[in-house]
């Protein structure tokens, strides 16, 4: 009997990084049993149609981005032929993604399933906003079914109010080889080079506004304890957040490779998650210093995954949102409480192993294909 086939669309695909990106590339590698093709964009002016360990994917050129909504002109005409050549038995839509959303249900016809996997509402672009909420609502209402990241998320989401009944939880999920803590001499002496044998505060992200990383920096005039803080990444905010910072226990690391973060994870003593809106639907990489042993330091955002994935006073701490004296109160008591810093730690972990991991993801999507096939 042949594979059933899964035609995923997505914004982007890796090696392109982004967190629905690498979410998408976990839950196609994790079910080989389907035949599965990937349709995205290119970050680049020309198609690339590749394949890569038996999947195959098609990205296609864009030439500029507008409101985070990448311009291909000749998107609907491509993804049309990849329907009808490949015939899928089910398109799995991961959103947001405008264009995407209208150009399918445009193409889907009655016998494909159409899942539409809502990693987030749209946030940031409330001034356009009223001219997706129809096509949203009319995407939502073709789907079969509708995966959402968190219960907390379903909750509080107004788009998909309408449409629970036709939704399932299912949590994004951690590469756990990826953070996998393999000693690096160069890397290990790096870290206590700059960190002098004190205890480090480690964060990892994209440097924009929704990650608060500037009420981290807050947060350091705080700090009691004798620390250093490690900021991790890049972005549009980089040059600003340095000028922001006076500190001297404060170091902007750059972009870490995935070879790097498991030493780096391993080497902290605390994860510092500071995001203060619903942009943060989630907080893959968060789920990932769960799972390194760090227990979480996060604002409360209201309708966020992040306090689902992190329990207060069990896996980390939460403290009301922006308040970065809260913040440093909450760093300074796990820095100065070792027996509590290492129950969270524990139980930070047990919490990924036991319900954030690849493998548990994938049986969880897999029950649900098989629901509707």
């Amino acid at each position: 009997m042949d594979p059933k086939k899964v035609l995923h669309i997505s914004k982007y695909f890796p090696p392109y990084k982004g967190g629905i990106e690498d979410i998408c590339k976990s839950i196609v590698d994790s079910l080989p049993e389907y035949k599965n093709f990937v349709f995205c964009y290119n970050d680049d002016l020309e198609d690339s149609h590749t394949n890569e360990n038996g999947i195959e994917i098609l990205r296609v050129s864009t030439y500029l981005t507008i409101f985070s909504q990448p311009i291909a002109p000749f998107y609907k005409y491509k993804l049309k032929k990849v329907i009808e050549s490949f015939q899928p038995d089910i398109i799995h839509l991961h959103l947001p993604n405008p264009y995407a959303a209208y150009t399918i249900s445009t193409l889907k016809d009655k016998k494909t399933k159409l899942i539409v996997h809502w990693h987030s509402d749209i946030v940031n672009q409330k001034l356009i906003y009223p001219l997706f909420s129809s096509l949203e609502k009319r995407i939502l209402t073709l789907a079969d079914c509708v995966f959402v990241t968190s219960p907390n998320y379903l909750e509080n989401s107004v788009p998909l109010k309408p449409f629970k009944e036709k939704c399932a939880i299912v949590p994004n999920g951690i590469y756990e080889s990826k953070i996998k803590y393999i000693p690096n001499d160069t890397t290990i002496k790096n870290i206590k080079d700059l960190s002098q044998g004190k205890k480090i505060v480690f964060f990892m992200g994209r440097h924009v506004a929704y990650k608060g990383i500037n009420y981290l920096i807050e947060a350091e005039r705080h700090i009691k304890s004798d620390c250093v803080i490690f900021i991790a990444g890049k972005g549009p905010l980089t040059e600003k957040l340095k000028k922001q910072n006076k500190s001297s226990r404060i170091f902007f690391l750059g972009e870490i490779a995935d070879s790097e973060i498991g030493c780096y994870m391993n080497a902290a003593k605390i994860f510092a998650f500071p995001s203060i809106t619903k942009n943060e639907a989630f907080g893959v990489v968060l789920a990932e210093a769960m799972y390194s042993y760090l227990p979480a330091i996060t604002f409360t955002i209201e309708g966020s995954g992040v306090n689902w994935v992190n329990l207060n006073n069990v896996t980390g701490i939460e403290v009301p949102n922006k308040d970065y004296k809260a913040f440093a109160k909450a760093i300074d008591k796990l820095l100065s409480d070792e027996e509590l810093r290492n129950q969270m730690a524990q139980n930070a972990h047990d919490r990924i192993e036991n319900n954030f991991t690849t493998k548990k993801i994938a049986e969880i999507v897999n029950e649900e294909y098989k629901k509707l096939l």
